[in-house]
């Protein structure tokens, strides 16, 4: 088989759980109304912890980091590097958790 062909299979492969999904059925019972609402409070609780630990991580990170400059200042371009890597990484956990949430409550 050809490169083409195997690109093909993995690309169906990949994009057939998108292609074939069903929707589902609306419930308008007492309980999923109720469920629906506490999902979004679990939601808000869930972003702000989120949130509140990629900030006690992110002043973590620069403070090492100006103590590691502050101790070597030949290594502060290795050092600001690092933390830059450091810092994108940790703000992505923000945003997987608010991806997921816009996912899940809609």
């Amino acid at each position: 088989m050809t490169k083409k062909t195997m690109l093909v299979l993995a690309l169906l492969l990949v994009a057939s759980p998108m292609l074939f999904a069903q929707p589902v059925p609306a419930d308008t019972s007492q309980i999923a109304q109720q469920h629906a609402q506490w999902m979004a409070i679990a939601a808000g609780f869930s972003m702000a912890i989120a949130s509140g630990l990629c900030g006690l991580a992110q002043a973590k990170a620069v403070a090492a980091s100006a103590e590691g400059m502050a101790r070597n200042p030949g290594a502060a371009a290795a050092i600001r590097f690092a933390l830059i890597l450091g810092l994108v990484l940790i703000e992505s956990l923000a945003l997987y958790t608010l991806v997921i949430i816009i996912l899940k409550v809609q």
